[in-house]
């Protein structure tokens, strides 16, 4: 029958009980045949370790949170897949906590994560990243990294993408193509890389004759709410309808993709599309959807990489602000002069 009982190994082996932790933590230190010893012992008995208990003793975890917006998003998926790669090298756990958008929530999950001592904290945080409840987390000891948003402060690390850039890389390619009534379909603006998108889109657009961008603020960055969008923008008069969306990302676009298909409404001819992200399913999608493309797990194995400098340089830390550059991908939903075989 397995046990958890260290004083049950060392009886069996022979030794005390420092021996068989020396085996576990420090197998250097014990003689060859006396480790061997141990390790059948162990064996034996099906013991397990109780690393959690030894590592709260330490103080601190080896276990890493990623807080995300949504777990339902690809573009969440890929920047915790790139996080993962690089803290499994370092000898860390990855968890996963959803916010949901929902600042409660965010402050519900912090709670509990001081409450484990995890090694560190890798956010995407609701509001702007610059919350007493984060601040509270580093003056306990716990680094956190801002995750594709920039720090407002210089008392922590972040790892983000110029989303003023890419609003504007998406309105130049819109108004290159001879759009002038141009909605863009966001999430709540609180958001900070929603308001972003949309400002540098405005700032382009304000720079062009007779050119407008209409708001379309929808309650959360889904497909379910692009649909809504898409009701919206296709129930407006023919004269005065938009002829092309920017959406803050790629759901939501797939969303105003699905009601325009529905509707009837030809993309690009009757409505160019143009997304943000540009997830997996955003070239899959049956109009290959045009795109901001952000280095999603670059993003997160870059924030994961200065997590373990933080950790390891302690107060030595210097804070870095790490900045990317978007790339506007175009496909068919914004371009009809594309063919499949331009395809990304």
């Amino acid at each position: 029958m397995a046990t958890n009982s260290i004083k049950e190994v060392a009886r069996r082996a022979g030794v005390s009980i420092g021996t068989v932790s020396n085996v576990l933590n420090r197998p250097d230190l014990v003689a060859p045949a006396t480790r061997q010893r141990v390790l059948e012992a162990i064996s034996t008995l099906g013991y397990v370790r109780n690393d959690s208990a030894r590592q709260l003793r330490a103080g601190h975890s080896r276990t890493v949170a990623v807080v995300v917006l949504d777990v339902s998003n690809p573009f969440f998926t890929d920047v915790v897949r790139g996080a993962e790669a690089a803290l499994d090298d370092s000898g860390s756990m990855v968890i996963v906590c959803n916010s949901d958008e929902d600042p409660a929530r965010e402050r519900r999950h912090l709670d509990h994560l001081e409450e484990q001592r995890v090694r560190g904290v890798l956010i995407t945080p609701v509001d702007d990243g610059s919350n007493a409840r984060l601040d509270l987390l580093i003056r306990h000891g716990i680094p956190v990294i801002l995750v594709d948003r920039g720090a407002r402060t210089r008392n922590r690390c972040s790892v983000a993408v110029d989303d003023v850039l890419g609003g504007r890389l998406a309105a130049t390619h819109l108004l290159e193509r001879g759009h002038r009534r141009i909605a863009y379909v966001g999430g709540p603006m609180g958001i900070a890389q929603v308001a972003d998108r949309h400002a540098g889109a405005a700032a382009i657009v304000a720079e062009t004759p007779q050119a407008k961008l209409q708001l379309f603020e929808m309650p959360a960055l889904t497909t379910a709410y692009g649909r809504k969008a898409g009701e919206q923008v296709a129930d407006a008069a023919p004269s005065r309808r938009p002829t092309a969306v920017f959406c803050a990302n790629d759901l939501l676009a797939l969303g105003v993709l699905q009601e325009m298909t529905r509707r009837g409404l030809k993309v690009p001819g009757d409505i160019a599309i143009v997304g943000y992200d540009d997830i997996e399913y955003a070239g899959a999608a049956a109009v290959p959807l045009s795109s901001v493309a952000q280095p999603r797990e670059l993003l997160g194995r870059t924030a994961a990489e200065l997590l373990v400098g933080e950790i390891s340089d302690g107060e030595l830390h210097r804070h870095r602000q790490v900045l990317f550059e978007p790339e506007l991908v175009v496909r068919e939903s914004s371009d009809s002069t594309l063919s499949p075989s331009r395809h990304r």
